[in-house]
């Protein structure tokens, strides 16, 4: 079966459009009264814009209908839709797949965005090891775990009210689920089986969700219950180049190559394959009771796990080799450096048999049974003690948890076979070859250490309580006074266990330890969409021999214990708030203030050098001791915020929002463990002082609602960030545990720390949208977000030799964000094609080195066919134009990361009763 490209795919999916539109009655036209019930896509957006054209702040809607006929397998996918969202497809250790997993808003750090589920926070875990454990772990919620089968309605808030809970500086996305006494009909049921075929890893997999909803005669009584299991086989090729550095001014090299000093070079360049097999699986259960209108009383619970095995292999040269550039041996003659990089070099082989000179390295890791989750359970009640006075109150709890039960890890050596490369700045991957040595067979020999951890995982979790109140009044612009009171306990911890070989079982080093090698290679067409000459016909171990191997060799004792990496949180916070809903003739609002007090605890560790007099703390495996430290952190922040709607005529609306925002540090960032150095009295980590980021806002917009379902706006806002987390020095005061010994007794002194700090930022920018049908079952949308941010770090040194990356630029900022689609919607099917692009951004802190993403976008599209009134053929693709996710440090001539997921094709049956 011959397969279409992306274009033409989209391209088949719209000629189908009309030349069906010309053999089927169109059930309604853009000339309908707005009385007129209008179901479909073109029913959802009416619903979306009416939602949005009455909300008293500035907000942005979108409708289950809205998520069903679109080409989205996850709420993420539906948000990148949205004016001044941006997406991104993994958190910053993992790389880039072909799934987004999280969201931010207005060019800032997904850790900016709260995430809600019926007004509540959510605990998500992360399935990659990197994102478990250390300074990356972030407040961000992996929407992964968030199937779109589970939406009912999405509210994008732009515009902040007091009544909103805290933790968005930049804004909140509230996910609300379905109600079962929001259904018609007492018995309602609903399937989806599809098939999605992903392209690269050139396997089919299974899809299912349903719901099942009863409600009584009467309407007073309801219960839903929905399920989904999904699978998914992803493969992801690529080529890495890590750890860039620089040349030391005393390397070696650098006394007959002066030009070498501070020359930036990649220390790995590898052939990367990354094989995974994703199982969501989970469910929704709600129990509605509403007795009357004055009485409701919800209880909802919900679940999703994520299983991730996942297998990566790597093959990479080693400028660190005892061959190569970093153990000071000069590249041969003919070396090119530009723009203050080693763009091109080769070395000649100069070992032998008897003395080995390693020019590269080997990683097989196999992690077998990784795995996130998310739930929670929530009990909603709402009484109307008066016809103007009505209570409301929740209370529930989240949890979250991301697990690698093991690595099974070989690394080996890649001895006497010489090594070039070529960067290619982000046209293509760079050439690297290895003249002496054949890759596709099984070579090398174990080191004596493997990395990485064994096992990780990490807990989060959450208790919440509040209750709110809204006083009706008769007169005067004050029409509604509403207050309340919020708490939350909340915790979160990591655990890990560096791994290394079982002294006990093995001679680690001698090629008697080797795993059997079965002759498996790299797939045929690895790297045929990344193109480029580098090393694709790769050895690689059978995981299942590896975590054999992995099992008998790895040691997981707890006295291995990695504490570098690990902390334990706790925050109990407490909130109040009153706010008043203001109308006049032609305006309408609302203004409030809210409290917010928030009480930390750090438990973290500090890794010291030397054990203090009379000390009895536990040594650390890799030297010096460990002292746990608890660090309390107490702020108090009032929260003020104005909303004001102006209708200018009956078909525009002006807005205007003023508001301060907040949202406490990353996990990572408060309790990463502190190293200590006495002799300079320095250190690097975690800051447990961190203040929480807050934020004053200024948000502008004009919307022209110029047609039923129709829509132009334009907005401006402006962010004025302080205390946001950069990183620099800050002074802590420490134990002196070598001054300590001296004197015999406890000295402390003033150590300058390599740290997350508190610095000022900010960013403006404008959105653009619009929503137009053009009639005959037509219409189109698109939107487009321009934002300029910066971090203020007084003078902001320039990075030598940085002509493209900033080390002002805020993470997750792009300058330009647009999103663009075309429907058809007639009786029996519709179809959409949509575009999503964003230009480049800094998407972490890679290793001490900036990591930037290059401009991308997705091609995807949909096509439903109704079968019958209770049967759907349902059609849709994602990555239809095969993107490549290119990564760079400081300029394109130093390109980081290569990759190409493929594309994935879904098809099957939506069922309904």
């Amino acid at each position: 079966m011959s397969k279409l490209t992306p274009i033409a795919t989209a391209a088949a999916i719209l000629t189908l459009s009309v030349a069906m539109n010309a053999q089927a009655q169109q059930a309604a036209t853009d000339k309908e009264p707005d009385t007129v019930i209008v179901s479909g896509i073109r029913g959802s957006l009416q619903q979306s814009l009416s939602v949005k054209r009455n909300a008293s702040s500035n907000v942005d809607v979108i409708t289950a209908e809205d998520v069903g006929k679109m080409p989205d397998k996850n709420v993420a996918d539906s948000l990148q839709r949205v004016p001044g969202v941006n997406i991104s497809t993994s958190g910053a250790g993992s790389g880039g797949f072909d799934e987004n997993d999280r969201v931010s808003m207005r060019g800032t750090a997904p850790s900016l965005t709260q995430t809600l589920i019926n007004g509540h926070a959510v605990s998500t875990g992360d399935w990659f090891v990197l994102d478990q454990v250390g300074g990356a772990v972030g407040r961000s919620a992996s929407y992964s775990l968030l199937p779109s089968e589970i939406v009912g309605q999405v509210v994008v808030y732009k515009a902040p009210t007091a009544d909103q809970v805290e933790g968005g500086s930049s804004g909140s996305i509230d996910i609300k689920t379905r109600h079962p006494l929001d259904f018609k009909n007492a018995i309602s049921m609903e399937a989806t089986v599809q098939g999605v075929y992903s392209t690269l890893a050139e396997k089919t997999d299974p899809q299912f969700s349903g719901l099942f909803n009863w409600k009584n005669e009467a309407g007073t009584l309801g219960l839903m219950v929905q399920g989904f299991s999904e699978k998914r086989s992803l493969r992801r090729d690529g080529q890495e180049l890590l750890q860039w550095t620089q040349v030391a001014p005393t390397n070696a090299a650098v006394k007959t190559n002066p030009d070498l000093a501070n020359v930036w070079f990649p220390r790995l360049i590898g052939s990367s394959l990354f094989q995974q097999e994703r199982k969501r699986k989970g469910g929704l259960i709600d129990l509605q009771f509403k007795p009357s209108r004055d009485f409701s009383l919800e209880a909802t619970y919900f679940r999703s796990k994520m299983d991730a095995s996942n297998y990566n292999t790597n093959y990479m040269t080693d400028m660190n080799g005892s061959g190569m550039l970093g153990s000071g041996v000069a590249p041969d003659p003919g070396y090119v450096i530009r723009n203050g990089t080693l763009v091109s070099a080769s070395f000649t082989n100069k070992g032998t048999a008897a003395a080995p000179l390693r020019y590269g390295i080997v990683d097989n890791i196999v992690r077998e049974g990784a795995y996130a989750q998310t739930e929670f359970f929530d009990l909603d009640g709402k009484w109307r003690a008066t016809d103007r006075l009505v209570f409301t109150a929740k209370a529930g709890s989240t949890k979250g948890k991301g697990v690698t039960p093991s690595q099974g890890v070989f690394e080996g050596d890649v001895n006497n076979s010489g090594a070039s490369y070529q960067l290619n700045g982000l046209g293509s991957p760079a050439t690297v070859k290895f003249p002496n040595i054949n890759t596709a067979v099984f070579t090398g020999t174990p080191l004596d250490w493997v990395f990485g951890v064994s096992p990780a995982s990490t807990d989060d979790k959450e208790t919440y309580g509040q209750i709110d109140a809204a006083f009706q009044l008769d007169s005067g612009p004050l029409r509604e006074l509403k207050f309340g009171i919020r708490g939350t306990h909340h915790t979160r911890s990591n655990f890990e266990v560096a791994q290394g070989p079982n002294w006990a079982n093995t001679d680690v080093g001698g090629t008697s330890t080797n795993p059997a090698w079965n002759g498996t290679t790299y797939p045929g067409n690895f790297g045929s969409d990344l193109g480029g000459d580098f090393p694709k016909n790769v050895w690689m171990l059978d995981p299942s021999i590896l975590q054999a191997w992995g099992d008998l060799h790895s040691n997981r004792d707890v006295s291995r214990t990695y504490y570098q990496d690990m902390f334990n949180l706790k925050e109990n916070t407490k909130a109040f708030y009153v706010q008043g809903e203001l109308e006049g003739e032609g305006w309408s609002g609302n203004v409030g203030l809210r409290i917010v007090r928030t009480e930390g605890t750090s438990n973290g560790y500090q890794i010291l050098p030397n054990q203090p007099a009379g000390g009895n703390l536990p040594a650390y495996p890799w030297g010096g001791f460990v002292k746990q430290t608890a660090i309390d952190n107490n702020t108090t922040i009032p929260l003020p915020s104005l909303n004001l709607k102006f209708d200018l005529r009956s078909d525009l609306v002006a807005r205007l929002g003023i508001s301060r925002t907040m949202t406490r540090p990353d996990y990572g960032a408060l309790g990463g463990a502190v190293l200590l150095t006495d002799e300079t009295h320095t250190g690097n980590g975690g800051n447990a002082q961190l203040k929480p980021v807050k934020s004053t806002n200024l948000d502008a917009s004009l919307q022209w609602y110029f047609a039923p379902r129709a829509l132009l706006s334009a907005g401006l806002f402006y962010m004025d960030l302080k205390d946001y987390v950069g990183y620099g020095s800050s002074v802590g005061n420490f134990l002196d545990t070598r001054a300590s010994q001296v004197q015999n007794k406890a000295v402390f002194a003033d150590y300058t720390i390599t740290s997350p700090i508190n610095v000022g930022a900010k960013v403006k920018g404008m959105e653009l949208a619009a929503q137009i049908p053009v009639g005959m079952g037509f219409g189109i949308d698109g939107n487009v977000t321009l934002t300029d941010s910066h971090l203020d770090f007084g003078a902001c040194p320039a990075m030598q030799f940085s002509t493209s990356g900033d080390p002002c630029d805020m993470l997750g900022a792009s300058k330009t964000t647009a999103n663009g689609g075309i429907f058809f919607e007639n009786d029996k099917f519709n179809a959409r094609v949509s575009y999503a692009w964003r230009s480049s951004f800094l998407a972490a802190q890679d290793r001490g080195t900036p990591l930037y993403q290059d401009s991308t976008g997705t091609l995807s599209a949909s096509f439903n066919y109704n079968i019958s009134k209770n049967i759907v053929l349902t059609l849709s693709g994602q990555n239809l134009n095969n993107p490549i996710l290119k990564n760079y440090i400081y300029n394109k001539d130093q390109p980081a990361r290569f990759y190409a997921n493929g594309a994935q094709y879904y098809a099957g049956l939506h069922i309904k009763y």
